[in-house]
């Protein structure tokens, strides 16, 4: 992509991190339902070319978005479309291309979620050199008489039970829709998606009162100083913890809150 479609697809990542940064929004349903969409706009010509037509104002694509799939889809992934036809785009496939990879950077976020990422950016690694090494699969997976259905259980057969159900779910879709690409290269853009959310950290921070700037800063700057990344804060506030902060970034809690060390203190004089 490059120009108008750059800048669009930059500013709708930054909309999909907004939204999953709540930890209550089902990730898996998003992709899913991300997913469809994709194959929709693939397969629907006109709708494409409406959907990012420049004559068009960016609500009226948004109300057209609304009025075709709201029923078909949830809320959040119809906030996140919305946002994607108001953007202006320098061709039709290349808002495609950003929902197609919107969902992969969904599933790639519930894996991160359930503390696997590592494992799918290494399981679809391995799968793509197993790829490189077999011409009979390769042919297999790329052969246009089979149905997308065959394939998919072909690679069920491969990876259930073995992979991790978001590689096993990415590779599926490749396979399945690989929309002009080869399978080499679009395992090489899932493996690179992946590399890059797991260099992206959340911390959850909870305080007594909202912190300033210079406060935020200063604790990202410490966070990244400690897991030698840079750190998102994901920031709230809760007159409960009394004063200090609390932290959590992924399983792991810091936890300086003088409520919790009043509760710790109180559990250590009762026992």
């Amino acid at each position: 992509m490059n120009g108008a479609s750059r800048e669009a697809l930059h500013a709708a990542r930054e909309q999909l991190d907004a939204l999953t940064d709540n930890t209550s929004v089902d990730v898996a349903r998003l992709a899913s339902e991300l997913a469809s969409v994709t194959a929709l706009l693939n397969r629907e010509g006109t709708l494409r070319r409406a959907l990012s037509d420049p004559a068009k104002s960016g609500e009226a694509k948004a109300e057209l978005a609304r009025r075709l799939l709201g029923a078909q889809i949830g809320e959040d992934s119809l906030d996140l479309l919305s946002g994607l036809v108001r953007s202006r785009w320098s061709r039709s496939r290349d808002l495609v291309d950003a929902v197609e990879e919107l969902a992969d950077i969904a599933d790639l976020i519930a894996a991160q979620r359930a503390g696997a990422l590592d494992d799918v950016e290494d399981e679809l690694f391995r799968f793509g050199r197993i790829l490189s090494g077999s011409s009979e699969l390769r042919s297999a997976l790329a052969n246009q008489v089979s149905g997308g259905e065959a394939k998919a259980g072909l690679l069920h057969s491969l990876l259930g039970g073995r992979a991790d159900p978001v590689t096993e779910r990415l590779v599926t879709r490749l396979v399945t829709a690989p929309r002009g690409r080869s399978l080499e290269s679009g395992i090489e853009s899932l493996s690179k998606l992946a590399a890059a959310r797991r260099n992206r950290m959340v911390a959850e921070v909870t305080s007594a009162t909202p912190l300033s700037d210079r406060q935020r800063q200063r604790l990202a700057d410490s966070l990244a100083r400690i897991y030698g990344r840079q750190v998102h804060l994901n920031l709230d506030v809760d007159p409960t913890v009394l004063g200090g902060l609390r932290i959590r970034i992924g399983d792991e809690v810091i936890n300086g809150a003088i409520s919790d060390r009043l509760d710790e203190a109180a559990r250590r004089m009762a026992g």
